[in-house]
């Protein structure tokens, strides 16, 4: 009997988008497995890799535009076309992402969504009425003000003045005209999608918990949170929307706050909508076997992210799951028939990320081949 295997990894961050990871896995199968069925689905579950794990399945198409990045200097920005059905995709990484800007330039107070807000409106201008927002990767703790601004919204000051970029300057915010705001909005299907739940402020919002890694020191941190809560009273105050109360809506800097209050978005769950969107149910129904992979797997893989939805999905149709992944924390087991890491068992972290292309192939085509061939016996 032909062994029918899935390979539906994430990315790996840091080395490989999810398209590669699964390349260099499928290389390996193959190569021990001639006779295999072997089928690719890159995943993603709102972050980097959304657009074109999308457009892939789906057979659409990428495009590019130009787009402002989190500092406002031009850049060329990826979205996407999915090829089953009216959608534009989109991930606010391509144009407010981390890693778009060098390390010395990280700096939430100052930093910007506007460049999401062109993409939203170079597919809201290609004529496409829904659209799938992915929420991963932000460099920006400004709750999406840029964004309403590049859609025409004005956020003025206590002296009507438009508010300068960046997440401190929400704390200066008097209020919010929506005269002017783009009107295809109004018709328009927005999906804001995301693998966390934080609120937009407090203890578990965005300042506090992702400030940090944008280059925040606590103290800023606490600065942001503060301004973000009084955004919060201005949003609920001027469009009658509470978004302190929404889960997600601290996802990206806030980003998921905005989408809603000025967009009318909701927030899902990024992984639950690319299995939705890419057939992952009926995928793993069709396989003997599945195997998923992401650079770390750690105790926060379960709330949300790609591996541990795999791994639920493939539980549930009683079909063996195996994990190849970078390195992994341990606790991390639960939900996985086996777990393979590269890390260190092969190789120190620097060589894991640097030659992950082809540990995951070498992994592929000896452990986990005879892994599959075990299990199928």
């Amino acid at each position: 009997m032909t062994a029918r295997v899935l390979v539906a990894p994430q990315e790996f961050k840091g080395s490989l988008t999810a398209r590669e990871a699964a390349e260099a896995i499928v290389a390996g199968l193959r190569a021990a497995m001639p006779d295999a069925d072997v089928v690719a689905l890159p995943l993603a579950d709102g972050g980097p890799g959304t657009v074109e794990a999308l457009v892939s399945a789906t057979g659409g198409e990428l495009r590019r535009a130009e787009a402002r990045d989190p500092l406002g200097r031009v850049v060329e920005a990826r979205w996407g076309v999915l090829g089953t059905r009216p959608t534009a995709a989109i991930e606010m990484a391509a144009a407010s992402g981390l890693t778009l800007l060098d390390e010395a330039e990280r700096d939430p107070t100052r930093t910007s969504t506007a460049g999401t807000g062109d993409l939203l409106l170079t597919a809201l201008s290609a004529g496409f009425d829904r659209i799938l927002i992915g929420m991963g990767g932000s460099a920006t703790n400004d709750g999406s003000a840029g964004l309403a601004q590049a859609l025409d919204a004005r956020l003025l000051d206590a002296d009507g003045n438009e508010l300068p970029p960046g997440g401190s300057a929400l704390i200066r915010l008097a209020s919010i005209d929506l005269a002017a705001r783009d009107s295809r909005l109004a018709r328009a299907d927005i999906v804001a999608m995301t693998d966390v739940t934080n609120p937009l402020c407090g203890p578990d919002g965005a300042s506090l918990v992702y400030g940090p890694q944008k280059g925040a020191s606590p103290e800023v941190a606490r600065q942001l949170d503060e301004a973000l809560a009084h955004y919060a009273e201005i949003i609920e105050r001027d469009l009658g929307v509470d978004v302190r109360s929404i889960p997600g809506a601290g996802a990206a800097g806030g980003l998921g706050a905005g989408l809603v209050a000025f967009c009318g978005a909701k927030i899902e769950s990024g992984f639950d909508v690319v299995a939705e969107t890419v057939g992952l149910h009926s995928k793993i129904a069709a396989a003997d076997v599945v195997v998923t992979g992401e650079g770390r797997l750690d105790r926060q893989s379960a709330f949300g992210k790609t591996t541990a939805g795999v791994a639920r999905m493939a539980g549930a149709a009683n079909k063996p799951v195996l994990a190849i992944v970078g390195s992994v924390e341990e606790g991390a087991y639960d939900s996985f028939d086996a777990i393979l890491a590269i890390s260190p068992e092969l190789a120190p972290p620097e060589v894991a990320i640097a030659k992950a292309r082809e540990l995951l192939t070498y992994l592929a085509r000896g452990e986990v081949a005879a892994w599959i061939s075990a299990r199928l016996a």
